[in-house]
């Protein structure tokens, strides 16, 4: 279990990966993975005084995404990142399959990691979701998830939900606090 040196930047990062999953969520769903580095916006605007504009001066940190992640296992390619120090945190945006818990026996049997995936994403109760996951250096973290078309009427189209919970990702967020490690 990660560290948590700092809870009072419990609220600051939890705005961040919210911030997060609204950008990737502006672009729509069906996206690879995308990394951010978590960046003091003073230095930022420091080192790029053009970009005084788009960044709020306010905020302490600016999240900044990063090149594309290399395609293949999620768990590899977080596990080669190393960032500088004058990164303060970073967050994940990844599209999943949630299931109801009543589905985890019927798919225990399922066998090798490619096959449960395969099952899960041909699972008729299965729901698409954006989970974005932040953590700062110091140790609080975050984690926000957008249901797609959860929320159904008779008479209204699907609506996404938003969940937010520091535990939705503990595992991620273990990785992505060693990407952070000295």
């Amino acid at each position: 279990m990660g560290s948590e040196s700092n809870p009072a930047a419990r609220p600051a990062v939890a705005a961040l990966a919210r911030e997060v999953e609204e950008f990737v969520a502006a672009a729509g769903w069906d996206q690879a993975p995308q990394l951010f580095a978590l960046v003091p916006t003073a230095a930022l605007l420091r080192e790029q005084p053009e970009l005084a504009g788009q960044l709020d001066p306010s905020s302490a940190l600016t999240p900044v995404a990063q090149e594309p992640l290399p395609e293949g296992d999620l768990a590899e390619a977080l596990g080669r990142i190393a960032w500088p120090e004058a990164v303060t945190g970073c967050a994940l945006a990844q599209e999943i399959v949630v299931l109801p818990p009543s589905v985890e026996s019927e798919l225990s049997g399922t066998g090798d990691l490619d096959r449960l995936r395969q099952a899960a994403a041909d699972h008729p109760d299965r729901t698409e979701a954006r989970l974005v996951a932040a953590v700062l250096r110091d140790g609080p973290g975050a984690c926000v998830m957008r249901l797609r078309g959860y929320a159904k009427t008779e008479d209204a189209e699907p609506a996404d939900q938003v969940i937010e919970h520091p535990d939705l990702a503990p595992n991620l967020l273990d990785a992505l606090r060693a990407t952070l490690a000295p």
